[in-house]
């Protein structure tokens, strides 16, 4: 078991199996040093577990945590390439999508989910650059939805 995978047990977590794409495309992808992975819905066992708007159906408590789910499955798709999560020198940039209702702001701290959940597990090398956007709806009526960049050791 790799350092990065015994923090996740520490924790009390465990890295899910690679959610399968919902249409055209990779769950990652490397470039040289980096991994690019596709936006990762907060899916547990195949389903999601809440659906909705941010601000509306969904709380941004629950939201928080569905980020937390989104980083996690970042995670495994960035192990499905890597092949070990120590590789991973740091994690360069998230970008978070939050299906808000309209007069919903609180999209940055509901990123911090996944923000806080990637800082736990790398430590210093979870510290990253961040977007948190608002949209009006995700793939599946998603509450969340994030993609991470992370540069590898080595090539």
């Amino acid at each position: 078991m790799s350092a990065v995978e015994e923090k996740l047990a520490e924790l009390g977590l465990r890295l899910p199996e690679v959610v399968p794409p919902l249409a055209a495309y990779q769950p990652a992808v490397q470039s040289g040093v980096y991994i690019y992975t596709a936006g990762q819905l907060p899916m547990v066992e195949g389903k999601l577990p809440v659906t909705g708007k941010v601000g509306a159906e969904v709380t941004p408590e629950e939201a928080k945590e569905l980020a937390r789910t989104c980083a996690l499955n970042a995670l495994a798709a960035v192990k499905s390439v890597a092949g070990d999560l120590d590789r991973i020198a740091r994690v360069v940039k998230v970008v978070g999508f939050v299906a808000s209702a309209t007069d919903f702001t609180g999209q940055p701290a509901v990123l911090n989910g996944a923000s806080e959940l990637l800082g736990e597990v790398l430590g210093d090398k979870g510290v990253h650059a961040r977007s948190a956007v608002g949209v009006a709806v995700l793939p599946l009526d998603a509450p969340v939805e994030v993609e991470i960049q992370v540069e590898l050791t080595g090539a």
